[in-house]
């Protein structure tokens, strides 16, 4: 019996649908419908206007793995990685030909009188200095002891196959997709530029722009991942490095990433990266989405271990050019070399996993960096992009894949008019770039350990400047000077911003029990005097001090308890925060009452909620990543709330009976927020660290006002009081699944109903009169359809999509699109639900600015959402289906019931 569309997407998970029957016109009065070429790998790209793609392959057809590593060799043959195989060099068609189909060779590497290699577990690749270097990042390959690490392959005969290979060199840490990852050429084609993600050691290199002085840093009462992520991994994360093509000398640029996978250079040599965010960490105050990073030489981007981050306004630290939101980065290029209009050749491309994404970035130079727009340029649902790269047709190639996902290769070129647009137009020049950037190049030149005596007047003369990254690299200048040729420079500085830069400085670099003089000379300052910026600059001094000497004894004490508690509170969250942490850790009298205060009463800044609510248009791209941000949007946390609570929590004085009250029942209501996967352990864990200074008389009182009962054991889920899955799981198929359904006699009416509510289908669905109404009535669903029905529309939910419940993706004139359930439209516009959690918040899309309309080819329902079940609970749940949860039903009798 074939299903019919209206029942097709059976168990529609409450985060991913929408909330009643579209109630539409004919879009093609209104809208021009986008012609479709039947090919769905096709027809789910979003392009912009002249723009067409081919599909090339698809390695899996062919047991060639899944892709994510691309390069083109010196022959126009594109070199791939099978993330757990094997290397291919591949034969392309030209573009438009009849065939497409690449010619496809898997390499083997080594000859008859050696160790035959796959040079598996590749994440990086680049053909350069007739070699292929290839980045491995997997301990515990068979082929290779220690394996992960950077190898460079060679053709040494000139047959054309690689017989030699050479470990460059061998990585520490912890393996996977934090390790390291891409190699880049540099601009003037001598060297070679790699990165690498937050699970890598920094190997021990022959310079350091970065001076080898980093630490945590951190005064903030620290809160490691409550389940485990990172939690050994210390400053200082990710980082970028240069190398020359042998491997010889290696030379630290910059660090403070937490999980980087690509670097590009733009015209003048300036270098980028995308990095990822914590997708955990969502709603907490130190989330950090993702971003796109100006890698400048020195520079620290700030990332540390759970709770730690730093704040991107820490002078210490520089801030993101663009931040984008949530994903997961992957490939980073510029579009130098392509075939396309000059706005787009002279993009930075950025791709994302997660949300299947390349976003095209326009860079524009100000002050020592730039300012970045960015814009979709290709997208769709699924798309799990790896990795890209311009060819030598002026084509670009991407590929998706990893995890073993099915993984496809794909060409877009450009077939308009692009005559008379010169191949430099538009492109950046260095006569373009501002008089801090030329500043900001001036002083990296200083950023190495023999750097002229002369070099520390001229860094010294732009600690005051008014650009962060000048005023950085001026800092960074300063402390590749020896510290005894400007320590007593600095302390006797009366410039209060030059003080304060010179102090964070000496503060990196100064033995422990030297911090007397600098806190005095900092205590010099008239606060007041100082705007936003130079007071977060100075708490940041103070913190930074602290953090490396220790706490202060007797009156100097008492004087820095007396300058700060002054100006708290602030009334500006970010000073507050500051304020906060520094007074907490002195314990300052009166501290907690006037935290507390604040706690109960602050308001978040807008520009933060921007960075969630900016998310809404993410939710319907990828059901299994989207869940998160439609849970957490329909009920976000208070981020200075929850950074103020945090700091209590490491609060040991000050405490009376009423602020433990008000802390306390603070912290059981705060559970009621929805927030990444992490977000319930890391309030236990402020929880237990408050919890750790009440009397032990009063342990159990406030233990259980503070929400313990709420919680799991490990503190790191709130309780579900219904049954759940024993389990073991599986990934289920209709294959491993029909057999089951062949004798459902005798089975559990109370565990089937509590597998269909543990399966989430109780909140979308209505059973007997009870559930959601998001998705269909199911009570009659056994009357109709037959198990293998049931069984195929909810473990492949996109196979057949009922026009009842299909997203659309509205394709804007901008080159945007819009993903979600078109509710209702009018004669101007068409209203879109993207959250299913928020059913009252619509997203108002005008008509005219809409270019196409087209039917989403996923379905919005996650899959997998029976895979909890074992055997005996999977047939219990689709005899409570089958039944529409009648008693009396045959399912229930004590005799064989087969079912076809």
């Amino acid at each position: 019996m074939q299903l019919n569309y209206a029942i097709r997407n059976l168990f529609l998970v409450s985060a991913l649908v929408i909330f009643s029957i579209s109630c539409t016109s004919d879009k093609e009065n209104e809208t021009k419908q986008r012609q479709l070429t039947g090919n769905p790998k096709l027809d789910k790209l979003k392009l912009p206007d002249g723009f067409v793609a081919e599909h090339l392959l698809s390695p899996g057809e062919n047991d060639e793995g899944s892709w994510v590593a691309m390069t083109f060799d010196d022959k126009n043959r594109l070199i791939t990685a099978d993330q757990y195989g094997f290397l291919y060099r591949l034969v392309i068609p030209e573009i438009g030909a009849d065939t497409l189909t690449p010619q496809v060779e898997r390499l083997i590497i080594g000859n008859v009188a050696e160790p035959q290699v796959g040079m598996g577990y590749a994440q990086g690749l680049l053909y350069a200095f007739n070699s292929i270097y290839v980045m491995v990042n997997h301990n515990g390959n068979e082929t290779f002891e220690e394996s992960t690490g950077l190898y460079r392959i060679q053709d040494l005969d000139g047959d054309d196959q690689y017989e030699s290979v050479t470990k460059i060199k061998g990585f520490t840490g912890q393996p996977g997709e934090h390790g390291p990852h891409s190699i880049k050429l540099s601009p003037d084609g001598k060297s070679l530029y790699i990165v690498a993600g937050n699970h890598t050691d920094v190997p021990e290199m022959d310079a350091y722009r970065l001076p080898k002085v980093w630490q945590e840093d951190n005064l903030f009462p620290e809160i490691k991942d409550p389940r485990g992520h990172a939690n050994s991994r210390m400053a200082p994360g990710g980082w970028v490095a240069k190398i020359d093509p042998e491997g010889t000398r290696w030379e630290l640029i910059s660090a403070g990433y937490r999980n980087p996978f690509d670097i590009a250079f733009n015209e003048v040599g300036d270098l980028f990266t995308y990095d990822s965010d914590m997708e955990w960490d969502f709603g907490m105050p130190w989330y950090r989405p993702t971003r796109i990073n100006h890698v400048t030489s020195g520079s620290e981007y700030g990332w540390r271990t759970g709770n730690q981050k730093w704040s991107p306004n820490y002078p210490d630290n520089l801030p993101a050019v663009l931040n984008i939101g949530q994903g997961s980065p992957t490939n980073v290029m510029f579009g130098t070399g392509a075939k396309f209009p000059a706005k787009y050749r002279n993009s930075l491309f950025a791709f994302d996993w997660s949300f299947g994404m390349i976003y095209s970035m326009t860079l524009t130079p100000k002050g020592g960096s730039y300012e970045a727009k960015a814009e979709e340029f290709i997208s769709g649902s699924p798309l799990p992009l790896t990795d890209g790269i311009i060819g030598p047709d002026g084509a670009m190639y991407f590929m998706t894949g990893g995890r073993r996902l099915e993984s496809d290769l794909y060409r877009v070129y450009y077939e308009g008019d692009i005559e008379g647009d010169e191949a430099n137009e538009g492109a950046i020049t260095m006569a373009d770039l501002p008089a801090e950037a030329k500043t900001r190049r001036e002083l990296e030149k200083l950023h190495v350990s023999d750097a002229p005596a002369s070099g520390l007047d001229l860094a010294w003369s732009h600690l005051n400047s008014e650009d962060r990254f000048v005023q950085y690299a001026a800092r960074i200048a300063v402390e590749h000077q020896p510290v005894s040729s400007w320590k007593a420079k600095a302390l006797a500085e009366k410039d209060p911003v030059v003080l304060t830069q010179a102090m964070i400085a000496l503060a990196r670099h100064s033995e422990k029990g030297t911090g007397a003089p600098m806190l005095q000379a900092l205590m010099g300052i008239d606060y007041n005097s100082l705007d936003e910026k130079g007071k977060q600059d100075l708490l940041r001094a103070f913190e930074l001090i602290l953090a490396r000497q220790g706490e202060p004894t007797g009156a100097l004490k008492a004087d820095l308890i007396a300058y700060l508690d002054g100006n708290y509170p602030a009334n500006n969250n970010n000073l507050d925060r500051a304020l906060a942490v520094l007074l907490v850790y002195l314990d300052a009298p009166g501290v907690v009452e006037k935290t507390l205060a604040l706690l109960e009463n602050a308001k978040d800044d807008p520009d933060y909620q921007k960075t969630f609510t900016s998310s809404q248009d993410l939710i319907m791209r990828n059901p299994q990543y989207g869940l998160d941000i439609a849970n957490m949007l329909a009920n976000v946390p208070p981020a200075q709330q929850t950074y103020l609570a945090t700091v209590l929590g490491g609060a040991t004085t000050g405490w009376t009976p009423e602020l433990h009250e008000k802390y306390f029942t603070w912290i059981q209501d705060a559970f009621k927020y929805k927030g990444g996967r992490s977000y319930v352990g890391f309030i236990d864990r402020a929880r237990k660290m408050a919890l750790g200074n009440v009397p032990k008389s009063d342990f159990d009182r406030y233990n259980e006002l503070s929400g313990a009962a709420l919680l799991t054991g490990n503190g790191n889920d709130l309780v579900n009081a219904d049954i759940q899955p024993t389990g073991p799981g599986r990934r289920w198929t209709v294959e491993e699944a029909e057999p089951l359904m062949a004798d459902l006699s005798g089975r559990d009416l109370a565990n089937g109903k509590a597998m269909y509510a543990a399966s989430q289908c109780l909140s979308c669905h209505t059973m007997g009169g009870q559930g959601g109404i998001i998705g269909p009535d199911l009570t009659q669903l056994g009357t109709r359809f037959s198990p293998k029905d049931i069984l195929q529309a909810t473990i492949n939910p996109s196979d057949e999509i009922s026009e009842q419940y299909v997203a659309s993706v509205l394709e804007l004139k901008d080159g945007s699109s819009v993903m979600g359930r078109i509710i209702n439209e009018d004669e101007t516009s068409y209203s879109v639900s993207q959250n299913p959690f928020s059913p009252d918040v619509l997203r108002k899309v005008a008509k005219s600015n809409v270019a196409t309309v087209k039917d989403s080819k996923v379905s919005i329902m996650m899959p997998g959402m029976i895979n909890r079940l074992n055997e005996e609970e999977l047939k219990d749940l689709m005899a409570y289906l089958i039944s529409g949860g009648n008693a009396s039903h045959e399912v229930y009798q004590n005799k064989a019931t087969a079912l076809k």
